[in-house]
Parts: C-alpha cells; structure tokens; sequence
C-alpha cells in the first residue's frame, strides 16, 4: 500500500472527533433510558449503529430505537437453552468449542441438518445462538465469525422465508456483528439459491461473504489465515477431529444461560472502555479507504466488486442477473415477535427502503431548520 493513500494524522484525528461526537449526539437525542435498554446502548453499541449507517446519525437513531422495541418485546435475552433445545438438537447451528486467531466467537452452520419446518422457531434459535456468540466475545472483540458447511446440501434443506428473515435480524438488530461468513465448499445447486438470497444482503454483508474450496489452494488460504488449524474441525480442512455432540454442548448452554442475566444487571459490554473504543474507530478510520464502507450504494446498485464474493472464483461463478427475488416484502422477522423496520446498512434486501429514507430525511431536515 503506497503511503499517498494514507490520511495525514491530523485528518485521522479530526475524524476520530467527529465520530466520537456523533456518538454523544446520538446519546443525548435516546436521552435517559432503563438500565436494560441503557447497558445496551454503550458507546461501543451506538458506534456499530453509526458505521451501519455510514455515520448518519438520524439514521442510526431510529435503527437503535427500532431495535429497542424489537428487544422489549422479542426479549432475546430471556430466550433460554430449554427453549430452543429441539432445533439444536442435529448441530445446525452451534458456538465451536475454538476460536479464530482474534478470539472471536465462531457459529458452525450446517443447512444440511435442518430438523424443523417453523420459521418463528428457527429464527428464535438463532436469535439465542447471536446472544450468546455475543456473550463469549472477548472484551477487545465485537465481532464473530461464521462457518457455513454445506456437505450433504440439496435445497430443500433452505426456505427463502428463514434466509430472509435470517438476514433482517443479523442486519438490523445486530450490525456490525458479524466480521466474515465462510460459505465452505457449496455445491453447483446452490448457485440456485444464492441469486434469491443476494437481494435480502446488504452491500456491506455480501462483501462478508467468502467462498472456500478445499481443492481451491487460494480459497483455502481465507480458513488458514483466520485459523490456527490445529483449532479448526476437520471438516473444514483443519486437524481437530471431535465431533459435535448434542449432550456435552447442552450442558454448555445451560450453563451460559446462568450467566445471561448478570450481563442484563450491570453495565457489561465486549468493547467499551475509552481506549478500546479509540482504537476501534481509529481501525474503522483505516478502513474507510477501501471505498465499501463510505460509498455503500443506497440505490442498490449490485455487486461492485463480484470477486470478493466469489473467492473461490472456480466453483461458484454466480449468475447475478438471475431472480430478483424481492419476493413476500423482506420484513416478517418470525411475524409473530418481531415486527420490526431497521435495516442494518443502506438496503432493505433490494426493497424500495430508499424511498422512504429519503422522505424521512427530508422531514428531519425540514424539523431541524
């Protein structure tokens, strides 16, 4: 990287500023808040709203109240192991027993070992599996990673509905959670799939997404720059071989769900301290140059940038014209809890979101003169 295209540090330091001021104007617009709703509203938490919203702040705002409506009534924190036991009971979705080079949180994904037909459910499951990745964060981490293995995948094993409703929840009410989704040696069918799931990503999101492929060295190379293999399940190119089992992992559960509620009645947050939260924004600061995080395309504009989807560019060479699949409005979050309108970034899965962010814009402009 040539040294032109750094910002000199008096640029990065007034930046830092004004973030850090965006962050106290979001906090004196929320005002007071119960102790819930204030432990969940950190510096720290409003800085993610913030980048979701490309520092936006009157965005970011009715993103975080939308998303303290959703908890006050969806109550995931209540959500315990007993609840969901029956849809963890095949390992579609767990927290490994490793953690990335960073420490971060990882969720194993297994579409192929869906054991159940109820959308409300699934998605209650993977509310639970959010909290509590979040919950083992280490205190210099926000972010987790995600390992998508599709052995044994056919499509009857993913419903466009759970997918959809999949993306509202991680984008709206957990932004800037997830650092990197590792699709791991999908089949040619699923190139059927990926065209309905694109339009429910942000830009931002599919710019997470990573193929690998275990006969692709470079593909391969994303899971060992991330892992230490020796870590790593076998079943994703790494050397450890345990097993998931569904016994033990109960029992981890169980007794995470003990911890839960401490976290609920004291001020308990991954990054929160001053130093921790400078450097964060410093680091997003960095990154500002790569052009995806600032100029995020609220028109919708797909893909710029095909190939850092498609890593494993020999495989999966994704027809992106196929299906606009803007199918049953993106916005039914388990339609019985959720009801919910916050988009985690600038889209609302190719919804015509746009439209009315402009008038809402708009109006504020016109409230604030």
């Amino acid at each position: 990287m040539s040294t032109g295209s750094k910002k000199p540090a008096s640029k990065v330091n007034e930046d830092l500023q004004e973030k850090l001021r965006k962050i106290k104007e979001v906090k004196d617009i929320l005002g007071p808040l119960p102790e819930k709703q204030s432990i969940l509203c950190s510096d720290a938490s409003i800085s993610r709203y913030l980048r979701a919203r490309n520092w936006h702040v009157k965005k970011a705002v009715k993103m975080l109240k939308e998303t303290l409506k959703w908890r006050s009534e969806y109550k995931p924190e209540e959500i315990r192991w007993e609840d969901v036991a029956q849809e963890a009971d095949t390992g579609k979705i767990y927290r490994s027993n490793f953690v990335d080079k960073q420490g971060r949180t990882v969720l194993v994904m297994r579409p192929s070992r869906q054991n159940t037909s109820s959308t409300k459910n699934q998605i209650k499951y993977f509310v639970y599996c959010m909290e509590n990745a979040i919950m083992n964060l280490p205190v210099n981490q926000e972010q987790m990673v995600w390992l998508i293995d599709f052995d044994d995948f056919s499509l009857k094993n993913i419903s466009v509905a759970v997918t959809r409703d999949t993306a509202h929840v991680l984008q709206e009410h957990y932004p800037e959670r997830l650092s990197v989704a590792i699709m791991f040696n999908p089949p040619k069918i699923f190139e059927k799939f990926w065209p309905a799931v694109k339009p429910f990503l942000e830009h931002k999101t599919r710019n997470k997404v990573k193929f690998v492929y275990p006969n692709n060295a470079d593909s391969m190379k994303i899971l060992e720059e991330l892992f230490d293999m020796d870590c790593l399940e076998s079943c994703f190119g790494g050397n450890n071989t345990e097993i998931f089992d569904i016994q033990k992992y109960a029992e981890r559960m169980k007794e995470d769900d003990k911890r839960m509620p401490l976290l609920w009645t004291k001020t308990h947050v991954t990054v929160d301290t001053t130093t921790d939260l400078v450097s964060m924004l410093s680091l997003d600061n960095s990154d500002k140059g790569s052009k995806s995080d600032a100029e995020v395309d609220e028109s919708g504009d797909e893909e710029k940038g095909e190939g850092s989807v498609n890593v494993g560019k020999s495989d999966v060479e994704v027809d992106e014209s196929v299906g606009d699949a803007k199918r049953e409005g993106s916005e039914n979050v388990g339609k019985s809890d959720a009801e919910v309108d916050e988009s985690g970034g600038e889209e609302k899965g190719a919804v015509a979101s746009d439209v009315a962010e402009d008038h809402e814009e708009a109006k504020d402009v016109k409230q604030e003169e």
